[in-house]
């Protein structure tokens, strides 16, 4: 599923994924345009901090996810093992906490917070010459697979 670059919209496309599929977990993807074959693992989101306008000029009120959530949530997926325990050939994976202040980390936080904890985020590269869409969709199943594996093992 796509979602808007727009908050309000993108916080009631989440809430919905929760409620209707309730999902084991939720992966999202969002374009770091500034990365360049560099996959970036993000393990928590967070809660404060929104300022800048989306695709219709507006941010969240107080620039606030959720105005009674916590600080920051993290994920139950372990991002910093994921990120030890996998490699794939032509593109380097790197670690963050600091999934930046736009859609991507509100998006982030919502689904963290009506998933108890149980999203990811992975921030990609645009594709190009050295980043193509065969190479990306390689390398999100086997971080995926991983992430899948850490979710088999938590309900054991």
């Amino acid at each position: 599923m796509q979602l808007p670059v727009v908050y309000q919209k993108a916080k009631e496309q989440v809430f919905k994924i929760w409620t209707t599929l309730q999902p084991l977990l939720t992966v999202h993807v969002g374009l770091a345009s500034s990365a360049k074959a560099i996959i970036i693992l993000e393990q928590c989101g967070k809660n404060k901090g929104y300022q800048e306008m989306d695709a219709c000029g507006f941010h969240p009120e107080g620039g606030c996810c959720m105005l009674d959530g916590p600080e920051k949530i993290e994920s139950t997926i372990n991002m910093k093992s994921l990120w030890k325990n996998i490699s794939v050939e032509g593109i380097d994976i790197i670690f963050s906490r600091d999934a930046g202040r736009y859609i991507c980390d509100y998006t982030y936080y919502t689904s963290l917070y009506y998933g108890n904890g149980r999203a990811a985020f992975i921030h990609v590269p645009p594709l190009s010459k050295s980043v193509t869409a065969d190479l990306l969709g390689r390398a999100l199943q086997a971080i995926i697979l991983e992430m899948l594996k850490q979710c088999g093992e938590e309900k054991e």
